[in-house]
């Protein structure tokens, strides 16, 4: 049996193009080399070529429940308390910027660090963690 090696995460959403540009935006990706204005469809990937591609697809139906499967923006990794609150919290104003919106803001229990719900700017959750 093969390894896979790569894998692409699949939105579906009804403006792709305007989805991506917001995700390139988060994560620092690029429009991928094959993108078509208007196709119905747009892609970005990692300029180091380490992260996944991220695929979005036009559907006609919107969204409906939540999100069974998520991305976590990782940008308070190894930071622990009000520093890592800190950062998500900054990470929360930079998105909101562009568009996403706060969800839910999850403090620190003693058994779980911080971390923020999001969504994006169809409505797609997503964490800060």
């Amino acid at each position: 049996m093969a390894t896979v090696r790569q894998f692409q995460v699949t939105f579906d959403c009804a403006d792709p193009e305007r989805v991506g540009r917001f995700w390139c935006e988060v994560l620092g990706y690029v429009p991928a080399k094959t993108v078509k204005s208007g196709a119905g469809w747009y892609a970005c990937v990692d300029p180091a070529g380490d992260g996944p591609r991220l695929y979005f697809q036009r559907v006609p139906e919107g969204k409906v429940v939540k999100n069974r499967v998520h991305l976590d923006v990782r940008v308070g990794t190894g930071l622990v308390g009000e520093e890592r609150l800190a950062v998500l919290q900054a990470e929360r104003a930079r998105l909101e910027a562009l568009g996403a919106t706060c969800f839910q803001v999850l403090i620190a229990d003693g058994v779980n660090e911080s971390c923020i719900v999001m969504q994006d700017i169809e409505g797609n959750e997503f964490c800060l963690d």
